[in-house]
């Protein structure tokens, strides 16, 4: 999944085709194995009671590092394999190979729907009220969680996910405030970051990483470790120092605060985790930053009574259109558009297609 991933990204972001074809063969060989792992988990064994919440997944593996004591129907496996299933499909479209894509949108529609049944199945198996970090575990573990929100956008029981990330949340408060102790943690958690700016909590989510760059170091490296211990002068492991797993974890979800695509409605919403002293300290300026729809480009700044937003540029296949979070914190403006009013849904405002200026004016 991690591979078929990588193809169709550098694809998206760039437009080479002549790269897509060069991985093609590779593409199919990949998904058809993928797709035996997949088969090998669905027949009579998992239906068996006390194991039907393992069927369909991905098979136990200890990709997910910790689970090196024992392989595990780890779901951070099945979020990469259904984000894999979900490119598959998209490369084959563009290639032109209709019948492929065809059946392995039915392989892809097959596995989200059993997954989305094993994450219930599972958390019911192991009386617990939030998504497993595996099947067979009933263990929690948010950081690998957050893989399910990007890159793989899958559909999830919305009670165990909301409370997935409150009690991350709530674990992670008492600990930045003294009132948990706590060993070691490890900074592949700025993924949380973009998970809770996903979920509507960009206060949570600046609360974290201002938690998380406190514990750079050494000061002025401007980087984490693999490991990050309570006493930095502690003689332990921390693993590789630059780390850039870590790093890029820190830049996904540094972008996701000004910008996310939303597949399943074919939106991207801007401006979800900005925050309101941004805003009334100069705004916000956007260039080129790279999407699956193209190149993104806007500028948030105040005027007069309010605010300009100005969308320079048209991005392609969007389906569902661009669409600003307002910052919590801010009331809502009154928005118009060519002087006529644009209605806001909860906090969100469907724009109109660039080039457009919206005036977004406080009461």
């Amino acid at each position: 999944g991690q591979y078929l991933y990588a193809v169709a990204e550098v694809w998206r972001r760039t437009g080479d085709a002549a790269f897509l074809r060069q991985h093609w063969p590779q593409v199919q060989r990949v998904l058809a194995w993928m797709e035996a792992l997949r088969q090998s988990e669905r027949g009579a064994a998992n239906r068996a009671p006390g194991r039907a919440h393992l069927f369909g997944l991905m098979p136990p593996s200890i990709s997910h590092e910790g689970y090196s004591d024992k392989p595990a129907y780890s779901y951070w496996d099945d979020f990469w394999a259904l984000r894999g299933y979900k490119d598959a499909v998209q490369m084959a479209q563009a290639l032109g190979a209709p019948e492929q894509a065809r059946q392995w949108a039915v392989w892809r529609d097959e596995f989200q729907q059993e997954l989305q049944a094993s994450i219930g199945a599972s958390a019911a198996h192991h009386g617990v009220p939030f998504i497993p970090g595996a099947a067979d575990r009933g263990d929690f573990d948010a950081t690998s969680t957050t893989m399910a929100l990007n890159p793989a956008q899958a559909a999830l029981p919305p009670g165990l996910l909301q409370a997935t990330f409150e009690r991350y949340w709530q674990e992670s408060l008492a600990r930045s405030q003294g009132r948990r102790t706590w060993k070691d943690y490890t900074p592949y958690e700025l993924r949380t970051v973009g998970a809770l700016t996903r979920l509507g909590q960009p206060e949570r989510a600046h609360a974290m990483l201002d938690f998380f760059f406190r514990d750079q170091r050494p000061r002025g490296w401007n980087q984490w470790a693999e490991v990050v211990l309570p006493d930095p002068r502690e003689p332990r492991f921390l693993g590789d120092m630059p780390h850039a797993w870590v790093a890029s974890d820190y830049v996904r979800s540094a972008l996701d605060l000004l910008a996310f695509d939303r597949e399943a409605e074919g939106s991207l919403v801007i401006g979800a985790g900005l925050k309101p002293e941004w805003l009334r300290e100069g705004g916000v300026q956007v260039q080129g930053l790279s999407t699956p729809h193209g190149p993104l480009h806007y500028a948030l700044r105040p005027e007069g009574r309010g605010w300009l937003l100005d969308l320079p540029r048209a991005l392609e296949g969007l389906p569902g259109g661009l669409r600003l979070r307002w910052p919590e914190g801010l009331t809502l403006p009154r928005a118009s558009h060519q002087e006529q009013p644009l209605p806001w849904a909860g906090r969100e405002l469907a724009l109109p297609a660039p080039p457009a200026r919206v005036v977004l004016t406080a009461d």
